[in-house]
């Protein structure tokens, strides 16, 4: 399998004192970029959104970094080093993140940015506390942290390698809800098949929901009727029923010429419906693991940025195409990397909104 590694230069990034500049005070009497007194003990928690921590996507993503920042540094899973809090339903984000402040943990994460009113609220209540949010700013808080990704780069990429693989010049896009954040993915999404396949139809429809898998492989299963061959979904779980749908149909007739984008990390396991094979074209990876892990280990070492925006895309090596590329010929390989370049070095700037 030819593998890429995706760098990721997140050290460089949150280097710059003008990203991690202190702000207001934190809950021990110290600036945000004091030095911590508890960085032999340090905790930190992340609360899921409905899709949970299993969603084999974003919120897995988050989990699996704040995973490995925990070994890497000696703490244990539980209330005493690193832990998670799984949202069964909306009303479940305030009493987690009231249940993480309560059980001491000394950063929170909020992954995804449906928790923004609740961290919002918290935060205000609970201003001695360190907060995160993943994918959405929240402003004038020092004791909140924003992460956010151009996923609208990335998705420009698997645009390329959809526009140049489709033989039907039909394509889809499933998003989980009709969002600022979604319609990202949907905007890079069809720039990039349009850039490199003009004649190329793009249908992109929205769950409303990124927790039901039924509802995701019905609509795939309708865009696969329909003559489209690839479907790129930004879904969560409900992105889970994409691929079961995809597979349903390779097994029934391994001949169709069928597949499936990912998203948030490399879902080529998610494709595979035969021990071997795999629906999974690529993914449209966006390091929410490697976010979380490097701004956990600033934060134990006292370097919290409270009330600052840490934003990070293609010139980050922070989103891209998957490293497992065996499914994507070595010329669509060739102009993905061209067409990187151009937007780094600010050639083609990636729409933030689909065109209707």
């Amino acid at each position: 399998m030819k593998k890429r590694k995706i760098g990721f230069a997140l050290s460089l990034v949150l280097a710059a004192g003008t990203l991690l500049g202190a702000c207001g005070t934190s809950d021990k009497g110290q600036g945000t970029t004091g030095k911590n007194e508890k960085k032999g003990n340090f905790t930190v928690a992340l609360v899921t959104d409905v899709g949970g921590v299993d969603d084999k996507s974003f919120n897995q993503s988050a989990w699996e970094g704040l995973e490995e920042f925990g070994k890497e540094n000696g703490l244990t899973k539980g209330t005493k080093g690193y832990d998670y809090l799984q949202s069964k339903s909306p009303s479940d984000y305030k009493t987690n993140l009231n249940t993480a402040v309560r059980n001491g943990f000394d950063l929170t994460y909020g992954i995804g940015y449906i928790l923004k009113p609740a961290i919002e609220e918290i935060a205000d209540q609970r201003k001695n506390s360190h907060f995160a949010i993943v994918d959405d700013v929240i402003t004038g808080k020092n004791n909140v942290a924003s992460i956010t990704f151009k996923e609208h780069e990335g998705s420009f990429l698997v645009g390329v390698v959809a526009g140049l693989t489709t033989k039907t010049n039909k394509v889809g896009f499933i998003g989980g809800t009709d969002s600022d954040l979604i319609n990202k993915f949907a905007a890079g999404f069809q720039a990039g098949v349009k850039a490199v396949n003009p004649k190329a139809d793009i249908k992109i429809d929205f769950a409303g929901a990124f927790d039901k898998a039924d509802k995701g492989q019905s609509m795939a299963a309708a865009m696969y009727q329909s003559g489209i061959d690839i479907i790129y979904h930004a879904a969560g779980g409900t992105g889970v029923g994409v691929f079961t749908e995809a597979k349903n149909i390779k097994q029934k007739d391994p001949s169709k010429n069928i597949w499936v984008i990912g998203v948030d990390r490399d879902q080529v396991e998610e494709g595979k419906y035969n021990g071997k094979d795999s629906v999974t074209l690529t993914s449209m990876i966006k390091r929410v693991d490697l976010a979380v892990k490097d701004l956990s280990k600033k934060a134990m070492d006292g370097n919290f940025p409270g009330g600052k925006q840490i934003e990070y895309g293609l010139k980050e090596d922070a989103v891209g195409i998957s490293p497992s590329q065996d499914n994507v010929s070595p010329d669509v390989l060739k102009a993905v990397d061209e067409w990187k370049q151009k937007i780094i070095n600010g050639e083609v700037k990636v729409p933030l909104k689909p065109t209707k």
